[in-house]
């Protein structure tokens, strides 16, 4: 029988930064990636990670503090994410940016997203970011890594601890033991139709576009021992995808983050636009046949970002994917709604804007407490068809501070620890962008110095 002393299921962001901490400690380790590469749905998304205090806020003249970006989180997860992670991500929030920049992830550019204050969203590019580190884990020659090997079930040893992972390899069934532990760190299961219908019944027929391994394998095995959940009540979908995203070019655009508005297809505004994107995906959810328009004019075209996953609005002109008109009867016409309607909707917006107050929605910036909205008046004007993806799930497995998975009564579950997608507990109501990534590679880590710390000979 294989003998490790620690082993991590899956290889997206909170697996490769437990595997490279773990290695990088001296342990042993098997990290099993079911795909036949890495990766999951970090390489999906949009590349966010939600830092502050960093040197590029500094260069950049941006004041913010981890007190600043916790209250954030806590505000959009309607303040029912569990405190002591929250707290326990701003504790290493600010290392874990310094330690992978000192593993050669390349931090692009900030931008103001959902949730923001300020601008705190710093981008990587995923790909890069994944082989950065499988880069340094190939240096370590304790670091052992297995694709196409699926973890299938934990077996606890005759104490009561997880130490043991069966799984498949080349098509033979094989196990392996873990003598300080277990890291599940497979993802969600944004693919599974199964647990999406028993846990998010409501948004059947909205996109499924999470990674191909995202089917809640985790999730079961941890169930199989007593593992507690969090957040499932909470699932909703993220909004700004276009209906052709389940292709194989996913197109999204967050326009309403930089002045856009929202209409379904009656021509009328339903919504807060500058609220998070799961809440928003929510509300877009509720709208004829899920579909609505993002609607803007050339003053907001022109604060487009280049190459960014969510505001590059030339790149949507490329895929032909924007409707563009020099009047709004003209757009009206394109994306078939009343043109009376929507002059009116936009009149009222823009009359909005003037006196500095929404009377239908109450929006006062353009995401969360930042920026101010614009009046759409200046030709010409666009508008981009957006429906509601299921990228990622964002609930699961609860884990405490030391991301122990834990039973209903709060108690650890020996042996077995959980990162990223996975777990459940951190986003609670909503969703700040960029603290997905941020807590997979925050709680990657603390997983594995909580199970070598504990395992500590003394």
């Amino acid at each position: 029988m294989e003998s490790y002393d620690l082993i991590i299921l899956g290889g997206g962001l909170a697996g490769m930064c437990a595997a490279v901490e773990a290695g990088e400690q001296g342990e042993n380790v098997l990290l099993l990636e079911k795909q036949d590469e890495l990766g999951g749905s970090t390489v999906l998304s949009s590349g966010y990670m939600a830092f502050a205090g960093t040197d590029m806020q500094e260069k950049a003249g941006i004041i913010d503090s981890t007190e600043s970006l916790l209250a954030d989180m806590t505000e959009v997860g309607g303040g029912v994410n569990d405190q002591s992670l929250v707290a326990e991500y701003g504790r290493h929030q600010l290392e874990t940016y310094q330690w992978l920049v000192d593993h050669d992830i390349e931090f692009r550019s900030l931008e103001a997203v959902s949730g923001h204050s300020v601008p705190r969203g710093h981008i990587i590019d995923p790909h890069q970011a994944i082989q950065s580190l499988y880069k340094r884990v190939k240096q370590l020659k304790n670091v052992t890594v297995y694709f196409n090997a699926p973890a299938r079930r934990l077996l606890k040893n005759d104490k009561g601890r997880i130490d043991t992972v069966f799984y498949e390899k080349d098509g033979v069934e094989r196990k392996a033991v873990a003598s300080k532990g277990v890291v599940i760190a497979s993802g969600g299961f944004a693919k599974s139709e199964e647990l999406l219908g028993q846990f998010a019944p409501q948004l059947k027929g909205a996109l499924t576009i999470g990674g191909a391994g995202s089917q809640g394998d985790g999730i079961r095995m941890a169930w199989e021992h007593g593992a507690w959940v969090k957040d499932l009540p909470y699932l909703n979908g993220t909004y700004g995808f276009h209906p052709s995203a389940a292709g194989k070019l996913k197109s999204q655009g967050l326009a309403f983050y930089k002045g856009a508005i929202m209409v379904n297809q009656l021509g009328k505004r339903f919504v807060n636009e500058s609220i998070s994107y799961k809440l928003l995906g929510k509300a877009a959810f509720d709208q004829p046949d899920q579909i609505s328009y993002q609607v803007w004019d050339q003053t907001v075209m022109d604060k487009g970002v280049i190459d960014d996953p969510l505001y590059d609005f030339e790149l949507l002109i490329k895929r032909r994917l924007l409707y563009k008109a020099d009047t709004l009867e003209e757009l009206a016409d394109c994306i078939d709604v009343p043109v009376e309607v929507l002059e009116d909707t936009i009149s009222r917006y823009n009359q909005g804007v003037q006196n500095g107050e929404d009377p239908d929605f109450g929006r006062r910036s353009l995401t969360h407490n930042y920026g101010k909205p614009t009046a759409i008046e200046t030709a010409p004007f666009y508008a981009f068809e957006s429906t509601v993806a299921m990228l990622a799930t964002y609930a699961g497995i609860s884990v405490n501070a030391k991301a122990q998975v834990v039973n209903p009564f709060g108690e650890s579950i020996s042996g077995l620890y959980a990162a990223g997608e996975v777990t459940g507990g951190f986003h609670g109501a909503g969703y700040m962008t960029g603290s997905s990534l941020g807590k997979a590679a925050v709680f990657g880590r603390i997983a594995v110095k909580a199970a070598v710390s504990e395992n500590a000979v003394v």
